[in-house]
């Protein structure tokens, strides 16, 4: 018998692989939701998991050579979301695009800020870019809906900080963040 044939039949190689692929077929299964990725499994026939566990291992790489950081980071942050901001516009409801215009408001307000201290960022945290692509995915996920509480609890209080000094006279209407909201809500019920 072999080594390999022997690694193969011991008990820890064996629950490693019962492991693996136990979470291979969770991982297919969450996949499967996204049709995209079940369109692309039926036209190339390389299974979704697969193909995705290998978009994170290109990301990773590109993030691992100093010099494609910033340009993968910023490429996460505007490509997917671009592609779904434009299929927002098209779609006939406004929730969606409620969704993606909070995310442009925020992904704006975070690179203006970004943009101010990144030599200092990047001095202290060597390996900002990858937090910050991580930072983009929370943000543009709609299981976690980062840009919306972002939005609510930075962004909106700003604004409505800056707008109300900026009203000038106190027989105007004064910006409530309730006022807002509800500014909002008709805007989107339109």
């Amino acid at each position: 018998m072999s080594a390999t044939e022997k690694l193969q039949q011991h008990p820890a190689f064996q629950q490693a692989q019962n492991k693996a692929s136990y979470y291979l077929s969770q991982l297919d299964k969450e996949l499967s939701k996204y049709p995209v990725l079940v369109s692309f499994e039926q036209r190339t026939q390389v299974p979704k998991s697969y193909a995705f566990l290998g978009g994170v291992i290109f990301l990773a790489t590109l993030h691992a050579i100093n010099a494609l950081a910033s340009p993968t980071s910023n490429l996460v942050g505007w490509a997917l979301p671009a592609y779904l901001s434009v299929k927002a516009l098209e779609s006939p409801g406004h929730q969606d695009d409620v969704q993606w215009l909070t995310y442009w408001v925020v992904f704006g307000f975070f690179n203006f800020l970004e943009a101010i201290a990144l030599r200092v960022v990047l001095y202290y945290l060597p390996w900002y870019f990858v937090f910050k692509t991580l930072f983009i995915l929370w943000l543009q996920l709609p299981a976690f809906r980062g840009a919306q509480t972002l939005y609510g609890t930075v962004v909106r209080p700003v604004f409505v900080n800056v707008h109300q000094k900026a009203v000038s006279s106190p027989a105007e209407t004064t910006v409530t963040a309730d006022n807002l909201r509800d500014r909002i809500a008709t805007a989107t019920a339109d």
